[in-house]
């Protein structure tokens, strides 16, 4: 009987094999690395626009409230004054007034926004600024939504106090935004 020898075997394709299957792993894991930084991008954006959106409804809850409150005012604004770090605290006539709801969107919260004033540069110069008190009869109104953690957003709006009465420029040519009847 004749012995024929045979070639060992190097084992070649196993390691062309492994290394296929490496790379075909870590594609896989890039792929699912970029899907979950595009799932938290998307996630956040989403709660951004949820969280504008909150802080706009405070606005529109504080809106009235605000130019109702005029004599109080000054009180929010010396608590928020120079020197103060911001968000200011809420002054207690606005979380507590009546209307100012802070359930923004019925989620049974306590509270999805906060409320503070923030002073304009009214103060002419030479005189220097003075946040902590108003002379012009327009103050911000600042709305923080604190209901989503990640993505907080405020919205601030002017808000000027034009006082009451009537107008009477109202009683001829285009009413009150107009100016038919000026000469």
């Amino acid at each position: 009987m004749k012995l024929t020898k045979r070639t060992p075997q190097r084992g070649s394709a196993m390691l062309v094999t492994m290394i296929i299957i490496a790379s075909l792993l870590a594609g896989a894991s890039v792929l699912v690395s970029m899907q979950l930084a595009s799932n938290r991008s998307s996630d956040l954006t989403r709660s951004g626009i949820a969280a504008t959106d909150c802080a706009e409804s405070g606005l529109n809850v504080a809106r009235a409230y605000v130019v109702a409150n005029i004599a109080n005012w000054n009180t929010a604004l010396a608590t928020c004054g120079s020197g103060a770090t911001y968000p200011c605290p809420e002054p207690v006539w606005l979380s507590q007034g009546a209307g100012v709801n802070h359930d923004s969107q019925g989620s049974g919260s306590n509270s999805d926004f906060t409320l503070y004033l923030k002073d304009n540069d009214d103060e002419l110069p030479p005189s220097p600024n003075d946040p902590s008190h108003d002379s012009d009869l327009r103050v911000f109104v600042v709305s923080r939504c604190t209901k989503y953690t990640d993505t907080v957003k405020e919205v601030e709006e002017l808000i000027e106090y034009t006082g009451g009465g009537n107008n009477y420029r109202a009683q001829q040519g285009l009413g009150r935004l107009g100016g038919g009847n000026n000469n």
